[in-house]
């Protein structure tokens, strides 16, 4: 089913040629589809399919940044490879981490890499604009598809049935950019389809506000929601709003004060033992290779955001982005499938350290390249510096050549199963009542096994532990700065590691910046918007 909804949410896109502009700098938030624009338009949708396109259209955002591929740019001002939505939280989410570390010197990145970023940043404007870019065309295609105007232009009753199920993915990709903006800015405004089209300024909600409607949209949209694995490859159903509920409740105490950790386990837990997503037996790397959505990886991922070397044509965006970067050296762009690479990311020694030798040859899933690459990164500005990362190829799993190679069929793991056993066991360890230790274990060691090291026992599943098995297991998989803030150890002195603080060997930095800054255009568009503390 792969292939017939990819077309639909990028070929077809490219093909018909759908233009989205934006509104003058003060319009909801600088990123709300003009009313008189052939797109979303009620000529537009006297066409059946339209609204299937327009869920595509939502989908299609999470890769490209235009709608036609790195071309003709969604936001203003913002290209299309710069403005992918996974490109920049890859870039937000690993670069200011352990994990990663990137060689470039544009504007913002060397900022992103020592945790010295300002509100300035084009970097957070993008995933900032991005998201809410993402909010608009929900919000519009809401608007668009209430009762009253469905009546009004006579859809009929199974296609209605339909646009029911479109309008809960819509809603679930609305809350997972809010998801986004809540983890990394704090306190954003809600704009929702009730709000007016024109010049506004949206009311800056807290955090906790956010988290509390993320919460009851997930929970709304539980019963319109496809059934689990009942959709097309590529949608989300109800397990994919049932993993973004878990991710809230994890992280409840970091967002409202209050933890949520027995919600967390009781989530979990209705995942992997209801929702009929199966943990993958396969080899670690078919989970990253460019057939991950037939070699028998798929069982587990939840939701995938989809890539296709033929249908898609975004150079600089999504896996396009992180396929390219991670390759220099001496390492053989071929060998991952790819045309060349960019001599960007690498990762950090520290991170390193977390696998039982340098070259992680006791657990599969340290795909480190080492020959002609040094451990220590003296030099963040030199790709030699630091171990390069193999982990995602655009090879097939059974090393046939995919596509193209420029642009990888590898599609990108947003949710998986194996992250909800690792939810479930520090949801566990940090208290949960309805959680089992024995259970939380088992789970951890079908992990491990898979990745072909040593099984743990009960005893040895800490949160320290589990922390570093979360870097081991979820890797490059946009995790790593949430996981350090929940665990007290992204900004402070408690986990250092280099070029932290801006140092070579790391240093501690001030605790108010696990809180993005909100992008200064933002404020000077909507100067209603206070800025986080410390900024």
């Amino acid at each position: 089913m792969k292939i017939s909804f990819k077309y639909i949410s990028y070929f077809l896109l490219l093909i018909l040629g759908l233009n989205m502009t934006l509104t003058s700098c003060t319009d909801d938030l600088n990123v709300t589809p003009t009313d008189d624009d052939e797109f979303l338009s009620e000529t537009f949708f006297k066409d059946p399919q339209s609204y299937k396109q327009v869920l595509a259209k939502l989908y299609a955002g999470l890769y490209v940044g235009g709608n036609d591929g790195d071309g003709a740019p969604d936001i203003f001002g913002l290209g299309g490879d710069f403005s992918s939505y996974l490109r920049l939280l890859f870039v937000t989410q690993e670069f200011p981490t352990d994990e990663a570390i990137v060689a470039w010197n544009d504007d913002g990145l060397p900022a992103l890499n020592g945790q010295t970023w300002s509100p300035s940043n084009q970097f957070l404007y993008g995933i900032f604009s991005r998201a809410f870019y993402q909010i608009s065309v929900s919000n519009e295609f809401l608007r668009q598809t209430t009762d009253e105007k469905l009546a009004e232009r006579g859809v009929d009753a199974n296609l209605k049935a339909e646009i029911a199920a479109f309008k809960a993915e819509a809603r679930f990709l609305r809350a997972f950019s809010y998801y986004n903006l809540m983890d990394l800015f704090g306190n954003v405004p809600i704009t929702t389809e009730a709000d007016p089209v024109g010049l506004f300024y949206p009311v800056q909600k807290s955090r906790a506000e956010v988290f509390a409607f993320i919460e009851s949209e997930l929970k709304d949209i539980d019963n319109t929601l496809v059934a689990s694995k009942a959709n097309e490859y590529g949608r989300v159903d109800k397990t994919a709003a049932k993993f973004l509920l878990a991710q809230i409740y994890l992280n409840s105490k970091v967002y409202t004060g209050t933890e949520r950790n027995n919600d967390a386990a009781t989530v979990c837990n209705d995942i992997i033992t209801g929702s009929g997503y199966t943990f993958a037996d396969v080899p670690y790397r078919y989970l990253f290779s460019a057939d991950n959505d037939r070699n028998g990886a798929q069982s587990e991922v939840i939701f995938p955001i989809i890539g296709d070397g033929v249908a898609i044509r975004a150079t600089g965006g999504g896996m396009s982005f992180i396929l390219h970067a991670s390759i220099g050296g001496k390492m053989n762009a071929g060998d991952q499938g790819m045309n060349g690479g960019w001599s960007g990311i690498r990762t950090r020694p520290e991170f390193v350290k977390l696998f039982p030798d340098e070259t992680a040859t006791a657990d599969k899933r340290g795909t480190f390249f080492t020959d002609g690459q040094t451990l220590d990164i003296a030099n963040y500005g030199v790709f030699s510096n630091g171990y390069a990362v193999r982990k995602y190829t655009n090879v097939n799993s059974d090393g046939s050549a995919a596509q193209k190679t420029d642009i990888p069929d590898t599609d990108f793991p947003m949710f998986r199963l194996s992250d909800v056993y690792l939810m479930y066991a520090e949801a566990t360890v940090r208290g949960a009542a309805s959680g089992n230790l024995a259970t939380a274990t088992g789970y951890i060691n079908k992990i491990r096994t898979r990745a072909g090291t040593s099984t743990i026992s009960s005893s040895d599943l800490t949160l320290n532990f589990i922390l570093d098995e979360r870097g081991r297991e979820l890797f490059w998989e946009c995790h790593r700065r949430t996981d350090l803030i929940r665990f007290g150890k992204f900004t402070g002195g408690s986990k250092i590691w280099q070029w932290k603080g801006g140092v070579k060997n790391g240093s501690g930095t001030d605790s108010y910046r696990d809180l993005m800054p909100i992008p200064s255009r933002t404020i000077q568009a909507n100067p209603t918007l206070k800025q986080n503390t410390g900024y």
